[in-house]
C-alpha cells in the first residue's frame, strides 16, 4: 500500500494552485494524482467560498463573495483500473479541521431565500470536538466533520446529458447553474464553457451535503469514465440535516481516504447514485439521536391557505419557518435563528402517504445550547 498527498497553500486561491484542483466538474481535467486500489490517499482542502472569507470580515463580505469560484476541489485521484460500470469504495479514514469556521446567508441563496434577503455571517471557533462562536452566545455544536463536495467526474455522454436536462428545468422556470467560464478552474476554455458547475448532487456525488460521510464512513460511487477522477473539498465541522440556509459549519479540512474497485458492479447491479454504510454511530447517540429535543412541524398547505397536495418542499418550509418562530420566541433574531437550523435542525419526513398533506418534523436538539 502507497499514500499519495496532494498538499495546497491555503493562503493562495485556487486559481493560483491550479494544478492541485478544479471548480467544475469534467471528464477532461487531468489528474493531480493516481494510485492503486488498496492506496491511501490524502488531501488538503479550501473552504467552500476559495479564502474569500476571513475571521476579520463582516457581512458585507458575503455580500460581495464571487460565488463563480464555490467550490474549490481538490483533485482529480485517478484510481488504476477504474472503468465505467465499476463501483468506486472510498473509505474515509480521517477528516481532521481547521481551527476557524463560517456560516453565511448569501442573498438570492438557501432554502428560504425569498424569506431572508439580507447577508448574514457567523464566525465559528472550532476546539476539541465543538464549534462555539461569539455571533450565537450560549450555543455549542458537536463536531462530526464531513466533506459536503465529494464524487467523481461524469463520463463526457453523461455531461451532455445532464446539461441538456438542467437547461430544460431552467427553461421552465426552475432553478439551475449553467456552464459558466467565469472564474472556473481549470480555464481552459475546451473544459471551461462545458463543464458542470459543483452545487447540486448529481449521479457521482458532488454537493450531496451528508453529514453522516464522516470518518469511518464508507461511500460507493458508480463509475463513469476512465479513472473514476475522485475529488473533494467544501468541508463541514458540523450540519443540520437540510442545510437550510445554505451554508453549514464551513471549513477547511484534511481529507485521508482508502479506496477499493468493485469491477462490473455497478452496472451489474443496476446502482446509479451513490450509496454510502458505516457500522458505527457517525456521533456519540445523544447527539445523533439527542435525547431531549423541541419539534415544529410543517404540512403541505401554504401560508396564505392554499393545499399544495403532496408537496414536500412546502412541508419542510413550513416546518423551518415554525422553528425558526420558535427560536425568536427564545431571543434569538430571525437570521441567527435561521443560522441554528443551518448547522444543527434535522429535517425528516414523517410520512408520505396521507394524502393531500406531507408532513415534515424539525427537531432542535436542545442540547446545543448551554445557558
Amino acid at each position: 500500500m502507497a499514500v499519495h498527498e496532494i498538499r495546497i497553500d491555503r493562503s493562495k486561491a485556487l486559481a493560483e494552485e491550479p494544478a492541485t484542483g478544479h471548480n467544475r466538474w469534467h471528464p477532461a481535467i487531468p489528474p493531480a494524482v493516481r494510485c492503486a486500489p488498496g492506496d491511501e490517499v490524502v488531501l488538503e482542502t479550501r473552504d467552500a467560498f476559495d479564502g474569500q472569507l476571513t475571521p476579520i470580515d463582516t457581512a458585507d463580505a458575503v455580500a460581495a463573495a464571487d460565488l463563480t469560484r464555490v467550490h474549490p476541489l481538490t483533485g482529480p485521484v485517478h484510481v488504476d483500473g477504474a472503468e465505467p460500470g465499476d463501483l468506486l469504495e472510498v473509505e474515509i479514514l480521517d477528516v481532521e479541521p481547521e481551527q476557524w469556521g463560517f456560516t453565511v446567508q448569501v442573498p438570492g441563496f438557501g432554502f428560504l431565500r425569498d424569506e431572508f434577503p439580507d447577508p448574514f455571517k457567523v464566525d465559528w471557533e472550532l476546539a476539541d470536538g465543538w464549534a462555539v462562536s461569539e455571533d450565537l452566545p450560549g450555543v455549542r455544536i458537536p463536531g462530526a466533520p464531513f466533506m459536503g463536495t465529494i464524487g467523481l467526474a461524469p463520463g463526457h455522454q453523461l455531461l451532455v446529458d445532464t446539461t441538456a436536462r438542467e437547461q430544460e428545468l431552467i427553461d421552465r422556470g426552475g432553478m439551475a447553474m449553467p456552464p459558466a467560464p467565469e472564474g472556473a478552474v481549470p480555464s481552459d476554455p475546451e473544459i471551461a464553457t462545458t463543464a458542470l458547475r459543483t452545487v447540486p448532487p448529481r449521479e457521482q456525488g458532488g454537493n450531496i451535503d451528508i453529514k453522516q460521510l464522516g470518518a469511518g464512513t464508507r461511500l460507493f460511487l458508480p463509475v463513469d469514465t476512465h479513472g473514476g477522477l475522485f475529488s473533494a473539498g467544501d468541508a463541514h465541522f458540523a450540519q443540520g440535516d437540510c442545510e437550510a440556509c445554505g451554508t453549514a459549519i464551513e471549513m477547511g479540512a484534511t481529507l485521508r481516504v482508502r479506496f477499493d474497485l468493485r469491477k462490473g458492479e455497478a452496472s451489474a447491479k443496476g446502482i446509479r447514485d451513490p450509496q454510502f454504510a458505516r457500522e458505527d454511530y457517525f456521533l456519540p447517540p445523544q447527539y445523533a439521536a439527542p435525547r431531549r429535543f423541541f419539534a415544529t412541524t410543517g404540512i403541505s398547505v401554504t401560508r396564505d391557505g392554499r393545499n399544495d397536495g403532496e408537496n414536500t418542499t412546502i412541508a419542510a418550509r413550513n416546518a423551518l419557518l415554525n422553528m425558526i418562530d420558535h427560536l425568536g420566541e427564545r431571543g434569538w433574531t430571525r437570521q441567527q435563528a435561521y443560522a441554528i437550523c443551518s448547522v444543527a435542525v434535522d429535517l425528516k419526513i414523517s410520512q408520505l402517504v396521507d394524502v393531500p398533506n406531507m408532513l415534515v418534523s424539525a427537531f432542535l436538539p436542545e442540547d446545543i445550547f448551554t445557558g
